[in-house]
């Protein structure tokens, strides 16, 4: 069993102040071009703004009985929106600018990414209207999408493939992940131009865990140790490498149970046991290594507090998820906890993740203090209300409606002031001077 040992880098700790007194130059788009983070983040920011408020106006005409036109269903355009919209440009932003420093690369330049990003984002603008209006438009769109996010993905692949670096690890279990994208993508437009909606649904679910859940913990096992070790360092950067292999086994689990949960229905109980069993090992096990990672340390310092609290979620993902199971074995296949774990997962997990990780990125490559203000802050803990709401709202037998809608509301709040906020420093330059 190998342990790798990470000392903590004090730099890390005491950024470099931000320069007082000085009026911030003008938001141009030039600006985004001077670092991969910029323009991919500025391009996730608007469609995770706008996709919080296209279906919080979504559940708000359903609920005052004036429901929008749907060309795609509308369970099935909402899950396909947030599983493959805005995600993964984060994803970009955030391994084309960190991913040269693991594998030993030069760096990319954001002009050869403008194309891809562009198209992958002007795809998903596009499909916002489309699934109102014609179907194939939507497919079209997905399409396109899956072209740009092939030209990505192959880019990155070919890094990790030319790089020399000892340690590749991390990069090639994210490469897996991007691979994963990709095939997601390319059959989720098959399924959607045949209206194979099972198809679809299980390719969501691949999508992810396969996809996101599988950058997320690649990313998770290499950052988190680091930055804890980084900000208190009287705690170790423990990250054995056989950890990173549990967490490709995590991702296979989920998936599928996910999928034996969309096709096998009513499952015999040995296939609930099979189900439960591991779910339920997996939840404590994860808890359990966010204890040991420091969740109750991390508290000191917001912005990495912000990070163990979405760790803590993928946890409760798998402590639901057995729970849900256990139901349904009692109740006779009557009851369960239905959507609870799946949010749990994308607005608990990856929504906590991905703020706090762009969060930070955002303010260290911005010449701005590594911490999280008071405002961030806020925006954090309202998102983590929508979340337990939304999970309380699948939870609970005959929840009314409108708790959905409250749900939404303030995840729109806390996204679209959070993309308002950073999507203001992308286009802006560095307050220290430093070119980036």
């Amino acid at each position: 069993m190998k342990t790798i040992a990470i000392q903590p880098v004090a730099v890390l700790s005491k950024p470099r102040p931000p320069t007082s007194g000085r009026t911030d130059p003008p938001w141009q788009f030039a600006t985004l071009l001077e670092a991969p983070h910029r323009l991919a983040f500025a391009a996730g920011a608007l469609l995770l703004a706008l996709s919080a408020l296209w279906w919080l106006a979504a559940l708000v005409a359903r609920e005052i009985a004036a429901p929008f036109a749907w060309a795609v269903p509308m369970p099935i355009a909402h899950s396909l929106l947030m599983a493959f919209g805005f995600m993964p440009l984060f994803f970009v932003g955030f391994l084309f600018t960190a991913g040269p420093r693991w594998l030993g690369m030069p760096p990319v330049h954001a002009r050869s990414l403008v194309v891809p990003v562009a198209v992958y984002a002007f795809a998903w603008l596009v499909y916002l209207p489309a699934v109102h209006i014609n179907l194939y438009v939507a497919v079209g769109c997905v399409a396109l999408a899956a072209y740009a996010w092939s030209m990505l993905g192959w880019r990155y692949a070919r890094m990790v493939d030319a790089s020399d670096a000892e340690d590749r690890v991390h990069a090639r279990v994210v490469r897996i992940g991007v691979v994963m994208g990709m095939a997601a993508l390319w059959t989720a437009a098959f399924a959607c131009a045949t209206e194979s909606w099972l198809l679809l649904r299980v390719t969501v679910i691949g999508s992810l865990w396969g996809c996101l859940a599988m950058t997320y913990l690649g990313v998770a096992h290499r950052m988190i140790p680091f930055f804890t070790a980084s900000a208190l360092p009287f705690l170790d950067a423990w990250r054995p490498m056989w950890l990173l292999g549990v967490f490709v086994a995590t991702t296979v689990t989920g998936f599928i149970s996910g999928v034996i949960d969309l096709t096998v229905w009513p499952a015999p109980m040995l296939v609930r046991m099979l189900q439960l069993l591991p779910e339920a090992a997996l939840g404590l096990g994860l808890l359990l290594l966010a204890v040991r990672w420091g969740i109750v340390q991390s508290l000191r310092v917001r912005l990495l507090a912000m990070l163990h609290v979405g760790f803590v979620w993928l946890g409760l993902v798998f402590v639901l998820q057995a729970v849900s199971h256990s139901m349904l074995l009692v109740t006779d296949e009557s009851r369960s906890l239905g959507l609870a774990p799946l949010h749990a997962l994308t607005m608990g997990f990856m929504g906590a993740t991905l703020i706090a990780m762009a969060t930070r990125v955002s303010a260290g490559h911005s010449g701005r203090h590594l911490v999280a203000d008071n405002l961030v802050w806020t925006l954090f803990w309202v998102q983590q209300v929508a979340t337990v709401l939304r999970v309380t709202a699948a939870c609970w037998p005959g929840a009314p409606s409108w708790l959905t809608s409250v749900a939404a509301s303030l995840w729109a709040l806390a996204t679209v002031s959070w993309a308002v906020r950073y999507g203001r420093w992308y286009g802006r330059p560095r307050t220290d001077g430093a070119p980036g």
